[in-house]
């Protein structure tokens, strides 16, 4: 005679008063049902936690979660590094040149180093480019510090060019065929300025119009200043427009009054320079 079943298969939840032992509520449930409805409550659980880290500030809680300030603070101490790093680099170049100087050897150029090559330093893109900017300035700076058109980087016609006047002053003696300049009056000791930027290819004495200042400037330019006391500058300075050339002396042997003898040539042939300056 085979042994009954002793293990449960069906099960019952009830709800039953303790004084009348009247059932108030009652829930059959099988092993099936109960073994899902255990696996449903737990994820929901799951579910319900992840939500509440993910989606709220209880996540600041869990130990060794970063706020919003301590990552901040790692933005700003990686941009620290790297500023740090740069003038680290910086620093190394001028110690080696200073050494190299010292030592009689050339200095490196910054813009012959390999950036990035070997791994340890870089340099961004723009910083390398501004450097290489700086550097290719100053060759041509010093490239063109002995030129007679230093300053003017294009050829301009004439008309084009905008010039300082070279003393405050009036026109006392017009341009004309016979008289191809203009003299300016003003007090002696006057400050007389570049017109344009140009180097000095004559400075001297002569005998009628006292000390004696000639520019080359670009565009096949060329301004002259007499009749001064004292000249600023010598042949092969390179001057600025509106910067001091000379000093304005009293009145030459020739003339009557303090003024400036001022001649403006263009291409070879004079110009009337009332026409370009206004005095």
């Amino acid at each position: 005679m085979d042994k009954p079943d002793k293990k449960p298969r069906n099960f019952r939840i009830t709800m039953v008063d303790a004084g009348s032992h009247e059932r108030l509520w009652s829930l059959r449930l099988s092993q099936t049902n109960l073994l899902v409805g255990g696996i449903s409550a737990v994820v929901v659980l799951l579910l319900l936690v992840f939500s509440l880290i993910a989606f709220t500030p209880l996540r600041t809680f869990i130990p060794g979660y970063p706020d919003a300030s301590s990552r901040r603070q790692a933005v700003q101490n990686v941009l620290r590094i790297d500023s740090l790093q740069t003038r680290i680099l910086q620093w190394e170049l001028y110690t080696e040149n200073l050494r190299r100087v010292v030592a009689g050897e050339a200095p490196i150029r910054l813009d012959t180093l390999i950036i990035g090559s070997q791994g340890s330093r870089a340099v961004s893109d723009a910083r390398y480019l501004a450097i290489r900017d700086s550097l290719l300035r100053l060759d041509v700076a010093q490239e063109e510090q002995f030129e007679i058109s230093a300053g003017v980087r294009r050829n301009l016609p004439i008309e084009a060019l905008s010039f300082y006047t070279p003393v405050k002053g009036v026109v006392t003696k017009a341009y004309e065929r016979q008289h191809p300049w203009v003299d300016v009056t003003a007090p002696a000791g006057t400050t007389v300025m570049a017109v344009l930027d140009g180097t000095v290819v004559y400075a001297g004495w002569e005998q009628d119009t006292g000390y004696c200042l000639i520019l080359q400037h670009g565009s096949d330019l060329l301004s002259v200043y007499k009749n001064n006391q004292k000249l600023l500058h010598r042949s092969g300075d390179v001057v600025k427009a509106g910067t001091p050339v000379a000093m304005l002396a009293s009145s030459s042997s020739l003339t009557k009054g303090d003024h400036l003898h001022f001649e403006l040539w263009y291409k070879g042939a004079s110009v009337d320079p009332s026409q370009y300056i206004k005095f």
